[in-house]
């Protein structure tokens, strides 16, 4: 091993060329050896200043810079003392500093993508330039994970690009860029066409401005772009940051990482660089000790590498390319795996009852591809391409040379097998033969293939092209050959594959029902319906149950409940008794009010032009509602959480799913669960108090509410 990871490489006009390049990792990240290569080039630098024009700073990976590993920073900061953490930021800060007032232009040439403490380094130099390749993207995902930038990242974009631009394009969202999107919100200044070209170009730049060797912020005169708290035409405006951020949390008081970047931000923008610096890093050092952010860094970057890596894929089968997928239904569904499918390269033919209806289901990804265009985010070339790979039929026929089917009709069974027998002769032999269904088993629709071992469930979330999880569903007979080709497929496509077994609901519609049924619980209960809305909103959930039972139809839930109400009597299983309470409701509303939901334009909610207009006022005076319930609120929020927690462990002990990443992945972004949770399997981990407070908690919500939140034997003796 050998601990020089930065190669330094001066040319005859005095540029000295600066190559991060561990030998021990696959990418570049913050270690005690970079850290040791950063000081021993600026030391040289310094030495031999009168020797040197400027500097570049590149990378021979395939990324620029990583940052901090987070492997490091969970099992070696996260422990330490508040005191030890804030010293090693300083430490790197400092550092950073030194490389932006060394005295001589820097320049970045960014190859690749440069994340977090990739764009914190690049920042720290005075002209950044970034080649606009595949793979490519600059950002602060930070918020993300938990934490802020710890690196000068938050000072630096609000110096660069202001405080409005910064907060709301850079640090907020944590939006990784694209080169041409970075330059366009202005975090780096000029793009160029290869990697090849990048060293060139910064040298280039260094001949063309020998003299700037300074920040913005270093030189007299400075002011941050449109104005700092102090300035009275911002400081006007300075009351609806926290107010337009509060609403963008939905009240959700779980997430302290964008409260801390905004007063980072604008405390920050009040003082001098080196006191903003201070007040960063104090604002770091509070995140990265929160159980929040373990949380969210376990799922959103631990378990989300184990999903995207394939985990689940069964080992020793070749990869077999896919060459046309044959979609049956060209629905809304239909229509968006089409879309999803011939982005990512791949011919689809898309089948309906008739041609017309097919057409209208290219139309949808005609006017995906039109919004696009009219946004900058493709060109003509790319999208009529895309399109072309699209062919609408209403002829089986056409599923001839077809090597994977995604059947996307009616939720039955029946008609499923009628569309299956239609082309399963014509398309190739061994063809994947995938249903996309919610909640229909398996193994029963396999009945109707002559070939069950090619049968699988493929279970895509609405809308498709927004949605990243497909719930993959293996039947009793499911090849290991057709689940892997269904990993590697949902891979090509860029979505998350959720790996699960077979079973009434699989894993996410059974989970993600009982929240809903909750919520209908306590409207029976006499609880107001907006405080159940504010109830979901204030856990963390991205949409409000009432509002999503809406948009989901009172006709799918009562399906779902009829079928399980039927199968449990069936299977001598006992319900949970939120699924009665519920079905009465949902009969209710449908039968005496003929309200469907959304889309019939009664719901829960009252519609005014497709648009929600405000909660139905018979809902109060039919379960007698009152906003002074003796409910705690506390307990309103943790009854939605943790049904879907305890609903989930019967899902492991069942065997329907036995991946940890995959539940966690697959119930934030499948279902959403509070992200600030890390998901459902996270949630028991990292639950103040440890196992035993969980426990506790559960079992009060079980004396208060019943025994659905009795807490499974196997996870007491975990």
């Amino acid at each position: 091993m050998t601990d020089n990871t930065i190669r330094w490489d001066r040319d005859a006009d005095g540029i000295v060329t600066l190559t991060l390049d561990d030998p021990n990792q696959s990418a570049n990240t913050i270690t005690e050896a970079f850290q040791a290569s950063l000081t021993a080039v600026l030391d040289r630098i310094e030495a031999e200043r009168d020797e040197i024009t400027g500097v570049v700073l590149t990378s021979a990976k395939k990324t620029f810079f990583a940052g901090m590993d987070l492997n490091v920073l969970l099992e070696q900061l996260v422990p330490a003392a508040s005191e030890e953490i804030l010293a090693v930021t300083t430490a790197f800060n400092a550092q950073l500093r030194r490389l932006e007032t060394i005295g001589k232009p820097v320049v970045a040439a960014i190859n690749g993508a440069a994340l977090g403490g990739g764009l914190e380094l690049a920042f720290a130099t005075h002209h950044r330039i970034a080649a606009d390749v595949r793979g490519a993207q600059i950002g602060l995902p930070e918020v993300l994970l938990g934490v802020l930038p710890g690196g000068g990242g938050i000072g630096r974009a609000v110096r660069l690009i202001g405080i409005q631009g910064a907060l709301m394009q850079v640090l907020l969202t944590g939006a990784r860029m694209s080169p041409a999107k970075a330059l366009k919100v202005g975090v780096i200044d000029e793009i160029v066409g290869s990697v090849e070209e990048l060293v060139p170009a910064a040298k280039a730049w260094i001949k063309a401005n020998p003299d700037k060797n300074a920040q913005p912020w270093d030189v007299q005169g400075y002011k941050i772009p449109g104005g700092s708290p102090s300035t009275p035409a911002f400081a006007a405006n300075l009351p609806a940051f926290p107010a337009n951020l509060h609403k963008q949390l939905k009240g959700n008081d779980h997430m302290p990482a964008p409260r801390a970047i905004m007063a980072a931000a604008l405390e920050g923008a009040q003082v001098d660089f080196d006191t903003a610096q201070q007040i960063e890093a104090r604002y770091f050092v509070s995140l990265v000790k929160s159980q929040v952010a373990r949380n969210m860094i376990q799922a959103f970057f631990f378990d989300l590498q184990q999903v995207e890596g394939g985990a689940a894929r069964p080992e020793g089968i070749e990869k077999k390319p896919i060459k046309k997928v044959g979609i049956l239904g060209a629905g809304m569904m239909g229509a968006g795996i089409a879309y999803v499918t011939a982005k990512a390269g791949i011919d689809v033919v898309l089948k309906d009852i008739s041609l017309e209806s097919a057409q209208k289901g290219k139309a949808y990804s005609e006017n995906l591809e039109a919004r696009a265009l009219a946004k900058g985010r493709t060109t003509e070339e790319k999208s009529k391409a895309l399109l072309d790979r699209i062919h609408p039929t209403a002829d089986p026929a056409d599923f001839a040379g077809v090597d994977f089917v995604i059947e996307a009709v009616f939720e039955n069974t029946e008609l499923k097998n009628k569309v299956f027998q239609e082309i399963e002769g014509l398309v190739e032999p061994g063809a994947v033969l995938g249903s996309n269904t919610s909640s229909l088993p398996i193994t029963g629709l396999a009945q109707g293939v002559r070939q069950p071992q090619d049968f699988i469930g493929i279970h895509f979330f609405s809308p498709v092209e927004a949605m990243q999880p497909i719930e993959i569903i293996r039947g009793e007979k499911t090849s290991d050959e057709t689940l892997a080709r269904v990993i590697d497929y949902t891979l090509a496509i860029k979505k998350y594959p959720i790996v699960v077994n077979d079973g009434r609901g699989f894993y996410t519609t059974r989970v993600f029902s009982l929240w809903l049924l909750e919520a209908m619980t306590m409207l029976t209960e006499g609880i107001d319906p907006a405080t159940i809305e504010q109830a979901g909103f204030q856990a963390g959930y991205p949409a409000a149950p009432l509002q999503v039972a809406d948009e989901l139809s009172f006709g799918t839930i009562r399906k779902i409940m009829d079928e399980t109400i039927a199968a449990a009597e069936t299977e001598g299983v006992q319900l949970a008794e939120s699924i009665p309470v519920a079905h009465e409701v949902v009969v209710t509303l449908m039968d005496r009010f003929d309200r469907t939901g959304k889309l019939g334009g009664a719901g829960f909610y009252e519609y005014a032009d497709g648009k929600r207009a405000g909660l139905w006022d018979i809902l109060r005076e039919e379960y007698k509602t009152s906003r002074e319930s003796a409910v705690p609120f506390e307990d309103l929020q943790d009854r939605l959480m943790f049904i879907q927690v305890l609903e989930t462990q019967k899902c492991f002990d069942e065997g329907v799913i036995a991946s940890d990443a995959d539940a966690n992945i697959g119930s934030i972004f499948g279902i959403g669960f509070p992200a600030w949770t890390g998901g459902v399997r996270q949630f028991i981990a990292g639950y103040p108090g440890g196992r035993a407070a969980f426990l506790a908690r559960a079992e009060e919500l079980a004396e208060r509410y019943g025994a659905r939140f009795r807490v499974p034997a196997s996870l007491r003796a975990e």
